[in-house]
């Protein structure tokens, strides 16, 4: 959750970077040449992309593989819990101290395995997303390019709340890429 708020925040901040960088350039290169402005939303493309629903799936059969992980070792950590408060009256000094040492050690060892999980997984999303985000990159220039867009915004951030008219791309993307 954390991932996605920040790169929400980073893409924000890009998309205003570029949009104050716009301004002050368009004042520039009006009189130079003509402006033509497109927008599409990539979030709406992504969702049509070859491959996304293939990544979707790996992602969330690796999740599971995760989390079934995960449950097996608090189960056991739970186990361990409840026959340590169980038997606790019988065992010495040193058995106790032992077993608290291992439910201790059990427990850090869940700690660390939900962070390199968490870390696992989004590197793994960063994988199998990177190609479908490349290829929709691509597109989303060679239609800009081929039909002489000089800016194309992206509106799934929802930063740019008003900007000079264009022409949505969306379509003429995905015709591209062939998909609809």
């Amino acid at each position: 959750m954390q991932v996605e708020s920040y790169k929400k925040h980073i893409r924000m901040k890009k998309m205003f970077l570029v949009a104050s960088l716009l301004f002050v350039l368009l004042g520039a290169s009006a009189s130079a040449q003509q402006v033509k402005f497109g927008h599409i939303n990539t979030n709406e493309l992504l969702r049509v992309m070859p491959g996304r629903d293939s990544a979707q799936v790996a992602l969330e059969a690796y999740a599971r593989q995760l989390e079934t992980k995960l449950t097996e070792m608090q189960t056991e950590f739970q186990t361990k819990v409840q026959d340590y408060f169980a038997n606790q009256e019988t065992f010495s000094e040193l058995i106790r101290q032992s077993r608290q040492r291992e439910l201790n050690s059990l427990q850090e060892r869940i700690r660390e395995f939900q962070e390199l999980a968490q870390q696992d997984l989004a590197q793994m999303e960063s994988n199998l997303l990177m190609p479908i985000l490349a290829a929709a990159r691509r597109a989303i220039e060679e239609v800009a390019s081929a039909n002489g867009y000089t800016y194309v915004f992206d509106t799934a951030g929802g930063a740019l709340l008003v900007f000079p008219p264009g022409d949505n791309l969306l379509e003429k993307v995905k015709a591209r890429l062939g998909v609809m």
